[in-house]
């Protein structure tokens, strides 16, 4: 590209490159290149060589979409090709001989290599992290840092293998992202995309390894592209400047975002309690003296350089108005889309963000976690309830598990030895069929546990399209009963209802199972919110106990056979409103345990005691089923 022509290119405000940054080219001729290669080489290791010599500064869609196509069209073949280069690099691990000997063959891989969760090599992860033994224990590509995950859907963090060959396949896949995103959204490069991105401090293990997030990780290990205030690592002044950058440059911004749905919540509520600060910073021209950190003071510095009174008014009259409805679009007027991850247990905000971007659509682009990148959403601007991700098949090497669509998906946690025998591969899963998803990656996982239930929806050439359902872990108890977040999420949807026509949304909610007395029984978090963003929404406790109603007669039919017993095995479900805020303070204590701002997820079934404490100190109304559910329906 043209020097002098790059120099006129918008930049992004927080990325500090222009939007689609990453994106590297093929050669323009993929069918020439095959024929050069093979079909090899359109696994990852080819596809990277030309990553390295060709990155331009915006995607060609066209080529773009020809990659996609081609490596879509080709997913069982690839997948095997996969599979026989991560086996061919790690066969002589301590790891993988332990089961083949020091052999790469495929077949030996799929009949002796065992299906394993993290606490299964968590003690082989723990030899390189705490005891600082080599990577080769588990990968012969050198680990330079851990992933750690949030910890708020299992209970647990864990810290995953990272290398610097994995950090370019996710480049890779966001690449192709883009592409797609380009072809559905128009105009996005002549704007800015505000992205909000916060970090932690760097943690080290005793073994000398790095310990991030996977967002930490892509922001520290390439600096250069992004602005000074993104280094921030204290979490208020870093949001506020990022908030600030975005009012002043209000008219230039094309996308807002974040990763997940709830964390683009939180940051409306930040902004919301700050903006007239931020007015009055824009309109002195003087950023606020609480602000001290030198990256946020000095990016911050670049973008308000003067006094903007005729910008702060504006902001005041949208902000002054007594609701926030649409705000983003009325705030960011140029806006196209909303970016977060609102799948899974985010679906549950989908209502709330409606209601905040006025319309617009909320893209769910990316199906990713710390121990790899999965699939993209094709059809980016589908409703949020839709959204299905197309697995890119040189990213990893996929297993599945099937689940009977009528079994509980949390059975398949046994330790079953013959588990492997029912694994199907990803050319082979079926539409309609429930899956859990295995993962053997370059850095050190083999047939490893997402925890992840997914659904086939369909199909995008030869490779399957997957809808995210539900993590298996996340389960109330009490008898023997077992309520999925999934069952949990379908029947607090139906149950708010019956608030929804009274101006009601339900901004979060969680859930513990009570067995400090007996019989036990389900309590429910709920955080209330009016439209009209009043602070103590007025409850009406017939309204609240049929909600409580609602709620059983949700759940399934051994919930309601273990509620119809004559002497009952489980009690009347409880739920306890609690105050406006409630869920920012719960995410400020997981926060101050070590979870990152940027990962974390309202964990729907609450284990820490000390989290519970929380919630039932800001608890302003209690309600009881009244009935008892009718087991024929």
């Amino acid at each position: 590209m043209n020097r002098d022509r790059r120099k006129q290119l918008p930049v992004s405000l927080i990325i500090g490159q222009p939007w689609q940054l990453h994106c590297s080219l093929v050669p323009a001729s993929l069918s020439s290149s095959r024929q050069k290669l093979g079909l090899k080489g359109f696994i990852f290791c080819k596809i990277l060589r030309w990553y390295h010599s060709a990155i331009k500064i915006f995607p060609d869609t066209e080529a773009g979409s020809r990659i996609l196509e081609d490596i879509t069209s080709n997913a069982g073949h690839i997948q095997e090709q996969v599979l026989e280069e991560i086996l061919t690099k790690n066969a002589s691990t301590d790891y993988l001989k332990g089961f083949l000997n020091g052999h790469s063959d495929k077949g030996l891989f799929k009949n002796k290599v065992p299906v394993v969760d993290y606490e299964d090599i968590k003690i082989y992860i723990d030899r390189i992290a705490l005891d600082g033994e080599p990577s080769r224990i588990l990968t012969n590509e050198s680990i330079t840092e851990l992933l750690k995950s949030s910890g708020t859907s299992g209970g647990k963090q864990k810290w995953i293998p990272k290398t610097a060959e994995e950090g370019e396949r996710r480049a890779f896949i966001c690449c192709l992202r883009d592409t797609v995103l380009n072809r559905y959204l128009q105009g996005l490069s002549d704007g800015k995309a505000l992205l909000f991105v916060l970090i932690n401090p760097d943690i080290h293990t005793p073994g000398g390894l790095v310990l991030r997030t996977a967002s930490e990780s892509e922001i520290k290990n390439r600096k250069d592209r992004y602005p000074q205030f993104i280094l921030c690592e204290d979490t208020n002044q870093s949001l506020y400047s990022q908030l600030l950058c975005g009012l002043v440059q209000r008219d230039a911004i094309v996308s807002v975002g974040t990763f997940f749905a709830s964390g683009l919540l939180r940051i409306i509520k930040f902004f919301e309690e700050h903006w007239q600060e931020m007015s009055s910073n824009i309109r002195t021209g003087q950023i606020s003296a609480w602000i001290t950190d030198p990256n946020c003071k000095r990016a911050v510095s670049l973008i308000l350089s003067k006094q903007m009174p005729d910008l702060a008014d504006s902001i005041d009259l949208v902000c002054q108005e007594k609701s926030w409805e649409g705000i983003i679009k009325k705030i960011w007027p140029r806006t196209k889309y909303v970016l977060a991850t609102i799948t899974g247990s985010m679906a549950q905000y989908i209502p709330a963000l409606e209601f905040y971007t006025g319309g617009l659509p909320v893209v769910s682009s990316l199906y990713g976690s710390s121990e790899a990148f999965f699939g993209i959403n094709m059809k980016p601007l589908c409703s949020p309830y839709d959204v299905s991700y197309t697995f890119i098949p040189n990213m990893a090497y996929y297993e599945f598990l099937p689940i009977d669509n009528h079994q509980d998906p949390n059975c398949t946690n046994r330790k079953d030895a013959h588990l492997k025998d029912h694994i199907v591969d990803l050319a082979n899963v079926k539409i309609g069929q429930h899956y859990e998803l295995l993962v053997t990656t370059f850095t050190g996982l083999y047939r490893y546990r997402m925890e992840d239930i997914l659904l086939v929806t369909g199909f995008h050439n030869s490779t399957p399209q997957f809808k995210f359902v539900q993590r298996t872990n996340v389960v109330l108890s009490i008898h023997t009963d077992k309520t999925t977040e999934q069952d949990l999420q379908k029947a607090v949807a139906i149950a708010m209802q019956i608030l929804q026509p009274l101006g009601f949304f339900l901004l979060d909610y969680s859930s513990y199972a009570d067995t400090s007395s007996i019989p036990g029984h389900y309590v429910l978090f709920w955080e209330l919110q009016l439209r009209p963003n009043d602070d103590t929404p007025e409850l009406d406790q017939v309204k609240m106990e049929k909600c409580c109603s609602l709620v059983e007669q949700s759940l399934d039919q051994k919930y309601k056979w273990l509620r119809n017993q004559s002497i009952s095995a489980i009690g009347p479900l409880e739920i306890r409103v609690v105050k406006q805020g409630t869920f920012n303070v719960l995410m400020d204590f997981y926060v101050s345990q070590g979870t990152s701002l940027n990962q974390y997820k309202t964990p729907k079934n609450i284990k820490s005691e000390k989290a519970i404490v929380i919630l039932d100190s800001r608890v302003v109304g209690k309600f009881y089923s009244r009935e008892v559910p009718n087991q024929d329906s």
